[in-house]
Protein backbone atom coordinates (compact mmCIF):
# COMPACT_ATOMS: atom_id res chain seq x y z
CA UNK A 1 0.00 0.00 0.00
CA UNK A 2 1.43 2.94 -0.89
CA UNK A 3 0.69 7.00 1.61
CA UNK A 4 -2.71 7.81 -0.64
CA UNK A 5 -4.35 4.05 0.49
CA UNK A 6 -3.14 3.96 4.04
CA UNK A 7 -4.07 7.95 4.65
CA UNK A 8 -7.85 6.54 3.41
CA UNK A 9 -8.14 4.56 6.38
CA UNK A 10 -8.04 6.87 9.38
CA UNK A 11 -9.98 9.32 6.49
CA UNK A 12 -12.75 6.59 6.73
CA UNK A 13 -12.89 6.37 10.13
CA UNK A 14 -12.32 10.10 10.65
CA UNK A 15 -14.73 11.77 13.63
CA UNK A 16 -14.85 15.63 13.87
CA UNK A 17 -16.71 15.31 16.57
CA UNK A 18 -13.50 14.40 18.04
CA UNK A 19 -11.72 17.71 16.85
CA UNK A 20 -12.96 19.58 20.18
CA UNK A 21 -11.87 17.81 22.89
CA UNK A 22 -8.46 17.24 21.25
CA UNK A 23 -8.03 20.92 21.05
CA UNK A 24 -9.36 21.49 24.50
CA UNK A 25 -6.05 19.20 25.32
CA UNK A 26 -3.65 21.69 23.09
CA UNK A 27 -3.77 19.49 20.59
CA UNK A 28 -3.94 21.12 17.01
CA UNK A 29 -6.56 20.23 14.75
CA UNK A 30 -6.16 22.04 12.07
CA UNK A 31 -5.27 19.15 10.05
CA UNK A 32 -6.62 16.21 12.04
CA UNK A 33 -9.09 13.84 11.11
CA UNK A 34 -10.30 12.77 14.62
CA UNK A 35 -9.58 9.14 14.65
CA UNK A 36 -8.67 7.48 18.10
CA UNK A 37 -5.57 6.02 19.26
CA UNK A 38 -6.72 2.42 19.51
CA UNK A 39 -8.32 2.49 15.57
CA UNK A 40 -4.75 3.96 14.99
CA UNK A 41 -2.88 1.47 16.69
CA UNK A 42 -5.32 -0.96 15.02
CA UNK A 43 -4.55 0.33 11.53
CA UNK A 44 -0.84 0.08 12.07
CA UNK A 45 -0.89 -3.60 13.44
CA UNK A 46 -2.28 -4.63 9.72
CA UNK A 47 0.78 -2.57 8.28
CA UNK A 48 3.48 -4.15 10.34
CA UNK A 49 7.22 -2.39 9.81
CA UNK A 50 7.40 -0.29 6.82
CA UNK A 51 9.97 2.29 6.87
CA UNK A 52 9.57 3.76 3.52
CA UNK A 53 6.11 3.96 4.03
CA UNK A 54 5.98 5.91 7.46
CA UNK A 55 8.29 8.49 5.67
CA UNK A 56 6.21 9.25 2.94
CA UNK A 57 3.35 10.05 5.39
CA UNK A 58 4.68 12.30 7.09
CA UNK A 59 5.35 13.57 4.12
CA UNK A 60 1.50 13.94 4.22
CA UNK A 61 1.47 16.58 6.96
CA UNK A 62 -1.88 15.29 8.40
CA UNK A 63 -2.21 14.65 12.28
CA UNK A 64 -2.92 11.27 12.50
CA UNK A 65 -0.52 10.30 9.18
CA UNK A 66 2.20 11.55 11.10
CA UNK A 67 0.66 9.62 14.02
CA UNK A 68 0.92 6.20 11.94
CA UNK A 69 4.23 7.25 11.54
CA UNK A 70 5.58 6.88 14.59
CA UNK A 71 3.57 3.41 14.78
CA UNK A 72 5.48 2.07 11.59
CA UNK A 73 8.47 3.27 10.84
CA UNK A 74 11.42 1.31 11.92
CA UNK A 75 14.06 3.02 14.43
CA UNK A 76 16.78 1.12 12.93
CA UNK A 77 16.39 3.02 10.03
CA UNK A 78 15.82 5.98 10.62
CA UNK A 79 18.71 8.70 9.79
CA UNK A 80 19.59 11.51 11.33
CA UNK A 81 18.39 13.75 8.34
CA UNK A 82 14.96 11.46 8.78
CA UNK A 83 14.37 12.61 12.31
CA UNK A 84 15.57 16.30 12.02
CA UNK A 85 13.18 16.64 9.52
CA UNK A 86 10.35 15.09 11.72
CA UNK A 87 11.54 17.18 14.86
CA UNK A 88 11.91 20.10 12.86
CA UNK A 89 8.10 19.90 11.24
CA UNK A 90 6.57 18.99 14.95
CA UNK A 91 3.60 21.19 16.06
CA UNK A 92 1.74 19.12 18.57
CA UNK A 93 2.57 17.55 21.96
CA UNK A 94 1.17 14.38 21.03
CA UNK A 95 3.46 13.82 18.17
CA UNK A 96 6.28 14.41 19.42
CA UNK A 97 5.48 11.94 22.52
CA UNK A 98 4.06 9.23 19.97
CA UNK A 99 7.36 9.90 17.96
CA UNK A 100 9.55 9.61 21.42
CA UNK A 101 7.39 6.30 22.79
CA UNK A 102 8.02 4.58 19.27
CA UNK A 103 10.42 6.17 17.28
CA UNK A 104 13.53 8.20 18.56
CA UNK A 105 13.96 6.35 21.48
CA UNK A 106 14.53 3.41 20.18
CA UNK A 107 16.99 4.51 17.84
CA UNK A 108 20.84 4.85 17.72
CA UNK A 109 21.04 8.23 18.05
CA UNK A 110 18.58 8.55 20.54
CA UNK A 111 20.72 9.88 23.72
CA UNK A 112 23.19 12.06 21.20
CA UNK A 113 19.94 13.42 19.68
CA UNK A 114 18.08 14.25 23.03
CA UNK A 115 20.81 16.42 24.43
CA UNK A 116 21.06 18.32 21.20
CA UNK A 117 17.05 18.80 20.77
CA UNK A 118 17.18 19.99 24.48
CA UNK A 119 19.27 22.83 23.63
CA UNK A 120 17.46 23.87 20.87
CA UNK A 121 15.09 27.23 21.22
CA UNK A 122 11.75 25.24 19.29
CA UNK A 123 9.49 24.41 21.94
CA UNK A 124 8.44 20.95 20.24
CA UNK A 125 12.29 20.15 19.33
CA UNK A 126 13.33 20.71 22.58
CA UNK A 127 10.09 19.35 24.23
CA UNK A 128 11.20 15.81 21.74
CA UNK A 129 14.81 16.30 23.80
CA UNK A 130 13.25 15.91 27.03
CA UNK A 131 10.59 13.58 26.51
CA UNK A 132 12.95 11.30 24.53
CA UNK A 133 15.76 11.72 27.80
CA UNK A 134 12.61 10.68 30.29
CA UNK A 135 12.08 7.35 27.81
CA UNK A 136 15.65 6.71 28.33
CA UNK A 137 15.79 6.78 31.81
CA UNK A 138 12.78 4.77 32.07
CA UNK A 139 13.42 1.70 29.64
CA UNK A 140 17.07 1.77 28.66
CA UNK A 141 18.85 -0.41 31.55
CA UNK A 142 22.43 -0.02 29.48
CA UNK A 143 22.34 3.46 30.68
CA UNK A 144 24.64 3.60 33.77
CA UNK A 145 23.99 6.44 36.35
CA UNK A 146 26.88 8.64 35.02
CA UNK A 147 25.64 8.45 31.72
CA UNK A 148 22.13 10.20 33.35
CA UNK A 149 23.75 12.82 34.89
CA UNK A 150 24.45 15.17 31.54
CA UNK A 151 20.61 14.83 31.22
CA UNK A 152 20.17 16.68 34.86
CA UNK A 153 22.57 19.22 33.93
CA UNK A 154 20.60 19.86 30.81
CA UNK A 155 17.28 20.01 32.43
CA UNK A 156 18.97 22.81 35.39
CA UNK A 157 19.58 24.63 32.09
CA UNK A 158 16.50 25.01 30.48
CA UNK A 159 14.17 24.44 33.11
CA UNK A 160 13.47 28.33 33.33
CA UNK A 161 11.79 28.17 29.76
CA UNK A 162 8.47 29.45 30.83
CA UNK A 163 6.41 27.20 28.14
CA UNK A 164 4.34 24.92 29.11
CA UNK A 165 5.16 22.03 27.27
CA UNK A 166 8.77 22.13 27.71
CA UNK A 167 8.70 22.87 31.56
CA UNK A 168 6.49 19.74 31.82
CA UNK A 169 8.72 17.94 29.65
CA UNK A 170 11.72 18.98 31.81
CA UNK A 171 10.07 18.20 35.05
CA UNK A 172 9.16 14.73 33.47
CA UNK A 173 12.69 14.03 32.80
CA UNK A 174 13.88 14.83 36.66
CA UNK A 175 11.46 12.81 38.07
CA UNK A 176 12.32 9.64 35.65
CA UNK A 177 15.77 9.99 36.74
CA UNK A 178 15.12 10.54 39.98
CA UNK A 179 13.16 6.85 40.17
CA UNK A 180 15.42 4.72 38.56
CA UNK A 181 17.69 4.26 41.81
CA UNK A 182 18.92 5.53 44.91
CA UNK A 183 21.79 7.06 44.07
CA UNK A 184 20.33 8.65 40.60
CA UNK A 185 17.19 9.65 43.03
CA UNK A 186 19.74 12.36 45.20
CA UNK A 187 21.64 13.45 42.25
CA UNK A 188 17.86 14.35 41.03
CA UNK A 189 16.81 16.03 44.16
CA UNK A 190 19.91 17.77 44.02
CA UNK A 191 19.44 18.81 40.87
CA UNK A 192 15.71 20.11 41.48
CA UNK A 193 17.09 21.98 44.62
CA UNK A 194 19.51 23.72 42.18
CA UNK A 195 16.02 24.85 39.44
CA UNK A 196 14.32 25.86 42.25
CA UNK A 197 16.89 28.22 43.63
CA UNK A 198 16.51 30.03 39.97
CA UNK A 199 13.57 31.86 41.81
CA UNK A 200 11.28 32.08 38.50
CA UNK A 201 8.06 30.73 38.64
CA UNK A 202 8.48 28.08 35.85
CA UNK A 203 11.43 26.97 37.66
CA UNK A 204 9.96 26.57 41.16
CA UNK A 205 7.14 24.69 39.30
CA UNK A 206 10.00 22.49 37.69
CA UNK A 207 11.17 21.70 41.32
CA UNK A 208 8.33 21.62 44.05
CA UNK A 209 6.73 18.87 41.77
CA UNK A 210 9.66 16.83 41.33
CA UNK A 211 10.85 17.27 44.72
CA UNK A 212 7.16 16.28 46.00
CA UNK A 213 7.17 13.33 43.88
CA UNK A 214 10.96 12.02 44.52
CA UNK A 215 11.21 12.83 48.62
CA UNK A 216 7.78 11.02 49.31
CA UNK A 217 8.21 7.65 51.23
CA UNK A 218 6.45 5.69 48.53
CA UNK A 219 9.03 6.38 46.22
CA UNK A 220 12.35 5.78 48.89
CA UNK A 221 10.60 2.80 50.03
CA UNK A 222 10.49 1.33 46.65
CA UNK A 223 13.90 2.41 45.72
CA UNK A 224 15.30 1.19 49.08
CA UNK A 225 13.57 -2.31 48.37
CA UNK A 226 14.68 -2.50 44.93
CA UNK A 227 18.62 -1.53 46.00
CA UNK A 228 17.99 -4.76 48.26
CA UNK A 229 17.49 -7.14 46.09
Amino acid sequence: MDAEEVLARPEHLSDRSRLEGMARYGIRVDRALGVSMPEMRGLARTLGTDHGLAMDLWQKGVHEARTMTSLVADPLLLTEEQAEGMVGDLCSWDVCDHCRSNLFRRSTMAYRKSLEWSGRSPQFEKRAGFVTMAALAAHDKELRDHDLLPFLEAAIRESNDGRTYVRKAVNWTVRRIGKRDLALNAFAIDAAKRIGAKGDRGSEWVASSALRELESAAVRERLKNRHAK
